[in-house]
């Protein structure tokens, strides 16, 4: 029997997305599937959900049942949701990879407690791609130091609901780190109507939401005479999916605290 996986928003974008993944991976098995209280899809199979063979494991809506005899909870609901999830998979000590994005900061705060209990591995973006970058950004932004201008643009479909995006964040928080600063202290998020001039070392936000785009984010560190554009795109949900599943394999040997896909891909 291979490693047990539970999937809450089994029925959303990234939730059949790892389902999928999932169902081709010998050492991995679907030992649950999370939906939405009375949505129409409950009951369903969750392979033939995410358009893959039937699993035999069709869609419920209460995680609380779902949890005993599982080794890993990959969780993409919204954040409000999301934190439910966590309280409860805390409880039994079950290790969660966090994907939800959205947190207020109190959502952070309690984040943070409830990792005290299991082992958490809170990750914006699961793409191997993009930690890497995030990785390398704070050395790079040191580098060309302060003269450089940093802006940050990010695109999605047009449902997903939070902006800036949680990746955005992360390599803005990145960036900052590369100045050893806070990014709280060097962020803009809007300039409508006439602003003063750009302040020396902010990190600009710029959001678009269009038709499916999957997801892509882009790094302008501009200087005088020259620009470094770093680029990530996504053609599709298949990479997160699949980091998703790497970090579920490391995750579910690990004690109880907060790791990130940077702690999974050995990039500390």
């Amino acid at each position: 029997m291979g490693l047990r996986i539970v999937v809450a928003a089994a029925a959303g974008k990234m939730g059949r997305a790892v389902v999928a993944a999932l169902s081709a991976e010998p050492d991995l098995q679907l030992h649950a599937a999370i939906g939405r209280p009375q949505a129409p899809y409950l009951g369903q199979d969750a392979g033939t959900l995410a358009g893959v063979q039937s699993l035999g494991v069709p869609v419920g809506d209460d995680l609380d049942k779902a949890l005993p005899g599982a080794d890993v909870l990959i969780e993409f609901s919204p954040a409000e949701v999301a934190l439910q999830h966590l309280r409860l998979a805390a409880a039994r000590s079950c290790p969660v990879v966090l994907g939800s994005t959205g947190f207020t900061a109190t959502g952070e705060a309690e984040i943070q407690r409830l990792a005290a209990q299991t082992a958490l591995l809170l990750a914006p973006n699961l793409s191997v791609g993009v930690n890497v970058l995030l990785a390398f950004l704070p050395k790079i932004v040191a580098a060309l130091g302060p003269d450089y201008d940093i802006e940050i643009f990010e695109a999605h479909h047009r449902a997903k609901r939070d902006a800036p995006s949680g990746t955005a964040l992360a390599l803005g928080k990145a960036a900052a780190a590369g100045r050893q600063r806070e990014l709280g202290e060097l962020a803009c998020f809007d300039r409508n109507g006439i602003a003063s001039p750009r302040q020396s070392g902010s990190i600009g936000f710029a959001t678009f939401r269009a038709a499916d785009v999957v997801g892509e984010h882009t790094i302008w560190l501009a200087g005088q005479g020259e620009r470094l554009e770093l680029t990530h795109r996504a053609g599709s949900r298949q990479n997160f999916a699949q980091g998703a599943l790497r970090a579920a394999r490391w995750l579910a040997a690990r004690p109880a605290g907060r790791y990130d896909m940077q702690d999974v891909l050995g990039l500390r």
